[in-house]
């Protein structure tokens, strides 16, 4: 290839990339600006905390209901374009969710705000990996940190229209026409053509005899990683606002930090995640991690204060950071499975746990406290350090 088309081809890669990030970024920035609000809705439509949160596993109720839906869209419409749609329609619903009269509207918003966000999430995945491919190494776990910087913001940006005391329906209505507008823009860089254009299917990289009962053994174990990560990274997008505020007397601005701080952390692990992995290999950092996860958020419990719970916070985030993504990387290379199904599997079976963890939390949480509902936090570590033996000793992802 000529030398300048060498350069074009580059430029264009590095465009698309950037357009990839983006979509992440608005991704995980517009649902994290509906959490902050979570107290007021729920004490504006006085609820029980069982009865909250029914209405928000509903978001996940429709990510399942949904997510294998991904693939056909993709197929049809192209990853980019089911990317982009997906993001104008989570923006819609989530507005729709912050200005419901009734539980019932704001679990029928929170689901198809979640259908929307399944088929969203395995959209911009599925183009990240594309533009990995074109760049023949790894690049995915920046996008995932992409995706907790955005969550941070949207965090951040709910916490400001609480301190500021902007309604929720100008609030969630502004940021929804932003991020709709910035994916829009967005869409132009992506590449164009099919989305399995570039990819290799007759390479050897699987084995070609079925997949024994050791392969669905680890498979399982995978899955159930994952739903930990998800259980975790519930606990703080659904609960940390409302247990620091009711729970500890934090006020609503400052109560928004718990799950601030864990997609902070979140972010800060998945930055230096790829290098530690290198390093170690994903089953030590994982496990690791997972020990951070059980003993700061288990402190936080045993020893409740406002910065203590949101130190906590932190560390479960940080803890957690590399869990789904390496669960995920190690199904994607499981023998005697075709290409794509240990990823499909893992990635589908995940949202069970952000469907169950906010029903049984908030079943705990009205049987007892939700102190002891957020137990589910260090329990889900220790499942993790279990388990982890499952994942890959050597971390280093092969090349497409």
């Amino acid at each position: 290839m000529a030398p300048d088309r060498v350069a074009a081809a580059a430029a264009q890669d590095r465009r698309a990339r950037t357009a990839v990030a983006v979509l992440f970024l608005t991704n995980g920035a517009v649902f994290a600006t509906l959490l902050p609000r979570y107290p007021e809705i729920k004490a504006d439509l006085a609820l029980s905390n069982a009865v909250f949160g029914a209405a928000i596993a509903a978001f996940s109720a429709g990510a399942l209901a949904a997510g294998l839906t991904a693939g056909a869209l993709i197929r049809r419409f192209r990853s980019a374009r089911v990317a982009v749609i997906g993001t104008t329609g989570i923006a819609a619903f989530v507005l729709a969710a912050g200005v419901a009269p009734t539980a019932a509207t704001l679990a029928g918003a929170l689901f198809l705000a979640g259908a929307c966000d399944a088929v969203t999430d395995v959209a911009q995945n599925a183009h990240g990996l594309r533009v990995q491919r074109r760049y023949g190494r790894s690049i995915i776990n920046s996008f995932h940190a992409v995706w907790a910087l955005g969550a941070i913001l949207g965090g951040l940006t709910g916490a400001a229209a609480i301190a500021l005391t902007v309604s929720r329906a100008v609030h969630l209505g502004a940021v929804g026409i932003v991020l709709s507008a910035v994916v829009l823009v967005a869409y132009r860089y992506l590449l164009t053509g099919p989305d399995h254009d570039d990819r290799d299917d007759s390479a050897p990289t699987r084995s070609t005899g079925a997949a024994g009962a050791g392969v669905y053994a680890t498979l399982l174990a995978l899955v159930v990683i994952a739903v930990a990560g998800a259980v975790v990274e519930d606990a703080g997008s659904s609960w940390a606002t409302l247990y620091l505020r009711d729970g500890l007397g934090a006020p609503g601005a400052l109560a928004a930090f718990g799950y601030v701080a864990l997609v902070g952390f979140m972010f800060v692990g998945r930055l230096i995640g790829d290098p530690l992995v290198d390093r170690f290999g994903e089953r030590a950092v994982v496990r690791a991690g997972a020990f951070i996860t059980t003993a700061g958020m288990g402190a936080a419990l045993a020893f409740p204060s406002v910065p203590g719970t949101i130190a906590g916070f932190a560390a479960a985030g940080f803890g957690v950071a590399t869990v789904i993504p390496s669960a995920m990387h190690r199904a994607d290379q499981l023998p005697g499975l075709r290409a794509g199904t240990g990823l499909t599997v893992v990635t589908w079976l995940m949202r069970i746990g952000f469907f169950v963890a906010p029903l049984v939390v908030g079943l705990v949480a009205d049987a007892a406290s939700l102190r002891v509902g957020l137990l589910s936090v260090p329990v889900a570590g220790v499942a993790v350090m279990l388990l982890a033996g499952a994942l890959s000793a050597r971390g280093r992802p092969s090349r497409s």
